[in-house]
């Protein structure tokens, strides 16, 4: 079974999901795969200890405190090659970015040489089904793009700045350009 409850953020209203004991979902209001790694669907709107506890570490973080995603009891649904994308974009640390490319050549160093492209890691940043708590925001394109924010450009461009990171380096990709 699994509970919802809804926040308020700098952002708009966030939704965290979770089961009795663990994270499952944080998705910003209007989101791109809003809910769409969750094996069934809520069955319950109502604070648990969990999504309290995801709450109090969300106000954690808009009020300028750095929580680590490893504070909270996160359970991400997807397969094993998105778990190791999104347990790799819990290392980034705050305030810094990294690329897709980075990622991808590190879990290749991880998986024995095993290619892995940039565009996969992209496509599991992309479906991150835990927005903010695992910083997805934090990935960006080699060449300096600002591309691949599930919950918009606008709020990625906010959580950086909020983490301290110059986006002016950073350029705003045309439409339907690649990472």
């Amino acid at each position: 079974m699994y509970y919802t409850m809804s926040c308020p953020s700098p952002l708009g209203e966030l939704t965290l999901a979770g089961d009795e004991e663990h994270i499952v979902g944080l998705w910003l209001e209007g989101q791109k795969y809003f809910a769409a790694t969750l094996k069934g669907k809520p069955t319950c709107h109502r604070e648990t200890p969990v999504l309290a506890l995801a709450h109090a570490w969300l106000e954690r973080y808009f009020a300028g405190e750095r929580p680590s995603p490893s504070e909270l009891p996160l359970a991400p649904e997807g397969s094993a090659f998105r778990l190791k994308v999104w347990k790799a974009l819990c290392d980034i640390p705050y305030g810094e970015v990294t690329t897709y490319g980075n990622i991808a050549a590190r879990l290749s160093e991880q998986d024995e040489g095993k290619a892995c492209s940039p565009r996969a890691v992209g496509g599991a940043v992309g479906h991150n089904p835990v927005s903010i708590i695992i910083p997805c925001h934090r990935v960006v394109g080699t060449g300096g793009s600002l591309t691949g924010y599930a919950g918009g450009l606008e709020r990625k461009i906010l959580l950086l700045q909020r983490e301290g990171v110059d986006v002016a380096r950073f350029r705003i990709p045309a439409a339907g350009s690649a990472l």
